[in-house]
């Protein structure tokens, strides 16, 4: 998951639930959190604020893994029945998707994964849940994701997970620009084959005729960044979405809102992937319970402006 101010620890993420404070036993089963660095990571905070509200005896534990020893670290701690799973952060979620027996189709065609789990055979099983928190939180913004072209800025693992779910939540056309030479025309082959989505690379960030428009560029984490698209260029019936989570939306964000136009941070697609996360490692009826109400949530990862206008 990621980065962004902490987590409200005060309050439950399950509405109606007081706080419960964790407790560790023999039994607990354990998940890691792996990634390099690892320092900026949320999923401990709000999964284990998660588990103890729900009273599931589990907790998620960062671990800084370098990359040469992934493969050693996956396969020594799933040796372990007590270990049940992980959550992927950079750089490891491609490399990952290699050790893996078995994937989703959502990881295979974006290359990456996000979430692995030990299987009741021992096999590894891996899934992608950035893009379908992504069209979640499209939903939730009510913006068809299959309506119109989409061009999508930037074409490494975020960009090519959204793409991927775009695809297939129907979309009939995808666009991707990256600056990297033939990275954004990699993509569009990859995510575009065995789908009914027309995905191409274009040779700049024009939106125009495009109805909904990504940045998944790091462009924005510093304030002064270049914009990575012009806003003067959107239409006014554009829908914008800026993935990167940042304590104040984006200039980006704020430029768009200023015509009047629907844009929107990061933060939905994060709250939207904390059930699909629950869901994937067998907790359904927690992920149940978040989901008819992710308001808990919504008020601890999303700062103020962070949710939809909001």
């Amino acid at each position: 998951m990621a980065r962004g101010r902490s987590v409200k620890l005060t309050e439950p993420l399950i509405p109606g639930k007081a706080p419960r404070a964790m407790q560790i036993t023999g039994r607990t089963v354990l998940y890691f959190t792996i990634g390099h660095p690892v320092a900026q990571v949320r999923a401990p905070e709000v999964f284990n604020r998660a588990f103890a509200d729900g009273g599931v005896d589990a907790v998620v534990v960062p671990a800084l893994v370098a990359p040469q020893h992934l493969e050693a670290f996956v396969r020594a701690t799933f040796a372990s029945p007590t270990v049940q799973g992980f959550f992927v952060s950079i750089p490891h979620k491609a490399p990952l998707l290699a050790l893996a027996d078995r994937a989703t189709p959502a990881a295979r065609r974006a290359g990456a994964a996000n979430a692995a789990r030990r299987a009741a055979d021992g096999a590894i099983e891996v899934d992608l849940l950035d893009g379908e928190g992504f069209v979640r939180a499209l939903r939730h913004f009510a913006i068809a994701p299959d309506a119109g072209r989409a061009l999508l800025l930037g074409a490494g693992g975020a960009a090519c997970a959204i793409g991927a779910a775009l695809a297939l939540a129907g979309a009939r056309a995808i666009d991707f620009y990256d600056s990297a030479p033939g990275k954004a025309a990699a993509a569009a082959a990859r995510i575009g084959a065995g789908t009914a989505a027309s995905c191409r690379a274009v040779a700049s960030p024009d939106p125009a005729g495009c109805t909904l428009v990504v940045n998944a560029t790091p462009m924005g984490l510093k304030p002064d960044d270049p914009l990575p698209v012009a806003v003067e260029a959107l239409a006014p019936d554009t829908a914008l979405v800026d993935i990167i989570m940042t304590p104040r939306p984006t200039r980006l964000v704020e430029l768009a809102r200023r015509r009047g136009l629907r844009a929107h941070p990061g933060y939905e697609m994060l709250i939207q992937q904390v059930p699909l996360y629950l869901r994937f490692f067998g907790h359904a009826a927690l992920a149940d319970r978040m989901e008819s109400d992710l308001s808990g949530l919504r008020r601890a990862l999303a700062p103020p402006g962070g949710t939809a206008a909001a």
